[in-house]
């Protein structure tokens, strides 16, 4: 195909052979050989041009784009000093624990041929976008017990606390009956911070009223100041310089918030995609065996 697209480009097999680095006798073989695997004329030859038939220039279209396709994937497989290619990412906002900002701005410093579509969501979303292809890896946060489809590499865990304002006092002691008799801010189902509450009140066997939905932990701890209720976080949105002056609390029982990096359990990696996983190693311990 190469060869014959060669031809149709310089329409004239001299001129082809010189550019292709090969005879002349070479090159007519070549695309001989072509049209009799094809069953059909690809090429109309004159003394001192060649043309494409009707059926040529349907193939030479088609021919350019699997062409380019493979130049594609030579790319794709190139060292770590020559990644490039696509990287599509997923994340929850404002994890503490992993940032995606900094995070990208070193990645990208490293291999500037990557194009990155950066996609922020909840957790439940993100694993369904990276079981169905939609993303080559997603940062994500929650209970994590396992997803169908998705491979989990752990990062970090950490504690749940309740959060109030500063003249709102509840102790550990209290803890937890205490809290089924206050008024809950908290993000939408399917974020990962309010997947790990739902987790603890159904623990402790306790109902909660959740007056208030928000999507980003940034109006979550506004409200808290306008003591509009209380939350239940992850501890590193108490260190969010938003949160000074609230009172932390943690919570007692079994949950925890884990944060992950999802990737597809079937899949093979994308050269731009392992060069990601292994920056984030560089900064985060996490289990990447296997990949």
């Amino acid at each position: 195909m190469r060869h014959f697209v060669a031809v149709c480009e310089e329409e004239h097999f001299t001129r082809a052979a010189a550019g292709l680095d090969i005879t002349q006798s070479g090159l007519s073989a070549s695309v001989r050989a072509l049209e009799n695997d094809l069953g059909t004329q690809l090429l109309l030859r004159t003394t001192r041009r060649v043309t494409p038939t009707p059926t040529g220039r349907l193939l030479l279209a088609e021919a350019q784009r699997i062409l380019a396709a493979a130049d594609g994937l030579r790319e794709l497989v190139a060292d770590d000093q020559q990644v490039r290619g696509p990287l599509s990412l997923g994340t929850e906002q404002c994890m503490g624990v992993v940032e995606a900002a900094p995070l990208l701005h070193k990645y990208r410093d490293r291999h500037p041929g990557v194009t990155v579509n950066l996609q922020q969501a909840a957790t439940g979303h993100l694993l369904e976008q990276v079981r169905t292809g939609h993303l080559d890896a997603a940062l994500v946060a929650g209970t994590l017990h396992g997803a169908e489809g998705v491979r989990l590499l752990p990062i970090a865990e950490e504690p749940l606390m309740l959060l109030t304002a500063s003249d709102h006092v509840v102790g550990e002691d209290e803890l937890p009956g205490a809290l089924e008799h206050e008024e809950y801010v908290d993000l939408h189902p399917g974020w990962g911070a309010r997947d790990c509450a739902d987790r603890a009140f159904a623990d402790f066997r306790i109902s909660r009223t959740v007056a208030l939905q928000v999507n980003d932990v940034y109006t979550l701890l506004d409200l808290v100041h306008r003591r509009m209720g209380v939350a239940v976080v992850p501890r590193p949105v108490t260190q969010k310089p938003q949160a000074e002056g609230l009172r932390g609390v943690t919570l007692p029982g079994r949950t925890r918030w884990r944060v992950a990096l999802a990737l597809p359990e079937a899949a093979v990696l994308s050269t731009a995609t392992r060069a990601f996983v292994e920056q984030l190693g560089e900064e985060h311990p996490i289990d990447d065996s296997g990949l």
